[in-house]
C-alpha cells in the first residue's frame, strides 16, 4: 500500500523541519505532496533556504491524504494558522481519523486555531506553549496522541520525521529508514 502525505509549505517556515520531513517521508516510499498555501510556488523559508513547493494546495484541496504535516517557524506557522482552506482541511482529516501533524510553533499556532488539539496530550516548541488552550502540553521531543503527532522544534525533527514513518508504515519500515539514513 502507497501512503500519501501533505506536507504544508508557507511563505517563512522552518527550513529544516520542511527539508527534513519531506527527504525522510520519500525515502520511507511516502507518495509525498509538497503544496504551497501561497499564491507561487517559490517561497523562502525562516533563514533564507528556497524551497519550490510540488504545487499550490488549492490544487489537491479535494484529494485524500494519510497524512497532513505543518512544518513550523514562527511566521511560517502564522501563515498556516490564518489559511481558511487549510484550517478546514485539518478539521476534515482530523475528524474523519486520519493522522494530521505539525512541528515547533505549528502545533500552538495552526493545529490551535483548527481545533484539533482539544483534550489531547501534545506538544510544541516550548515557547509558544502559552498559547494553548484546551489541551495538555506534554514536555517531550515528540508526543502521539490517538491520529494526532506533534513535535518541539528543528533539533527533533528527524525523530518526528521518523515518527511519522512509523505511524503509516509500522516499526518495520522506520527501522529500515532510520537504517539507511545512519549507512
Amino acid at each position: 500500500m502507497t501512503f500519501r502525505a501533505l506536507v504544508t509549505l508557507a511563505e517563512g517556515i522552518d527550513d529544516l523541519q520542511s527539508v527534513t520531513l519531506i527527504d525522510v517521508l520519500r525515502r520511507a516510499g511516502i507518495e509525498v505532496v509538497a503544496a504551497s498555501i501561497e499564491g507561487r510556488r517559490m517561497l523562502t523559508c525562516a533563514r533564507g533556504t528556497r524551497l519550490t513547493a510540488d504545487g499550490m494546495l488549492v490544487d489537491v484541496l479535494a484529494q485524500t491524504f494519510d497524512l497532513i504535516v505543518l512544518p513550523g517557524g514562527a511566521v511560517g506557522s502564522q501563515h498556516l494558522a490564518a489559511h481558511q482552506p487549510l484550517q478546514q482541511l485539518l478539521k476534515d482529516q482530523a475528524s474523519a481519523g486520519r493522522l494530521f501533524a505539525a512541528i515547533g510553533e505549528a502545533p500552538a499556532t495552526a493545529l490551535q486555531a483548527a481545533g484539533v488539539l482539544r483534550q489531547r496530550r501534545m506538544t510544541c516548541l516550548p515557547g509558544a506553549s502559552h498559547q494553548l488552550s484546551g489541551c495538555t502540553f506534554v514536555d517531550q521531543p515528540v508526543v502521539v496522541d490517538g491520529n494526532c503527532i506533534t513535535a518541539q522544534g528543528s533539533g527533533g525533527a528527524l525523530a518526528f520525521a521518523l515518527t511519522l514513518v512509523e505511524q503509516l508504515g509500522g516499526k518495520v519500515l522506520r527501522g529500515k529508514v532510520a537504517g539507511e539514513l545512519m549507512a
